[in-house]
């Protein structure tokens, strides 16, 4: 089977493909190489797929980096894809399958990269918009092309939702926005954080002052007591 996506419409499509001649010009390649599309046939004629992944007969996903045409038991961390991690500190040894195509595969990911002369139904042809607009407000900038000073809070992408006979609006929690609040809160921060380090250099500052005086005190206590000892008639 190829799952064949093409990321401008959003659309993808699974087809599978028999002819042993087509599957060979995609054996023995790497993740992320790119193909030329003639390979499947005239249909596909000017299209550039490039490989993304895919999945063995046994359900386990290849993974970028594993260099081998097979299933390895690597050892994995938080941060690693196809694992996650349950514990602080958590490391596990589980299989993975390499980052090269071969024949145990049972899907193989494409992505056009490049389209060809003509359609392809079901993925070309039409367009699948996104349910859900930009969240983070980097974001939102890029996508309406915003400047720096525009209130990204008017541009977010709102949800029609109808209820029985009410109809309403969602709309995302807008991440990483820099309000006044925030930056009010950020400058009672740090003055409160140089606050603190002011007072504990003058705190720092008297307390070697009062145990310098200390020392000194004591050492002159115990230089009397001494030279009281040397002083003293020696008993015969």
């Amino acid at each position: 089977k190829l799952n064949i996506g093409y990321p401008v419409t959003g659309l993808q499509k699974c087809i599978e493909i028999d002819d042993e001649k087509q599957i060979r010009a995609l054996m023995d390649k790497r993740m992320g190489t790119e193909v030329d599309g003639s390979v499947l046939g005239d249909q596909w004629k000017g299209y550039r797929f490039k490989i993304t992944g895919g999945n063995d007969k046994q359900g386990f996903p290849m993974k970028q980096g594993i260099l081998i045409n097979g299933r390895v038991r690597i050892l994995m961390k938080k941060g690693s894809s196809t694992y996650r991690s349950r514990r602080v500190g958590e490391r596990k040894r589980k299989s993975a399958r390499g980052c090269y195509t071969g024949p145990d595969l049972a899907v193989i990911c494409l992505n056009i990269t490049k389209k060809g002369e003509s359609e392809v139904p079901g993925i070309t042809d039409g367009e699948k918009p996104r349910r859900l607009g930009p969240k983070r407000a980097a974001y939102i900038r890029k996508v309406f092309a915003l400047r720096k000073k525009d209130d990204v809070r008017k541009y977010v992408v709102r949800r029609e939702i109808k209820k029985n006979d009410k109809t309403f609006y969602k709309s995302p929690k807008i991440q990483r926005l820099v309000t006044d609040k925030r930056v009010r809160r950020k400058q009672l921060l740090k003055k409160y954080k140089l606050e603190r380090f002011r007072l504990g250099k003058e705190n720092k500052s008297k307390y070697e002052k009062l145990l310098s005086n200390y020392l000194k005190e004591k050492k002159a206590k115990a230089d009397a007591a001494k030279k009281a000892v040397d002083e003293a008639p020696k008993k015969k």
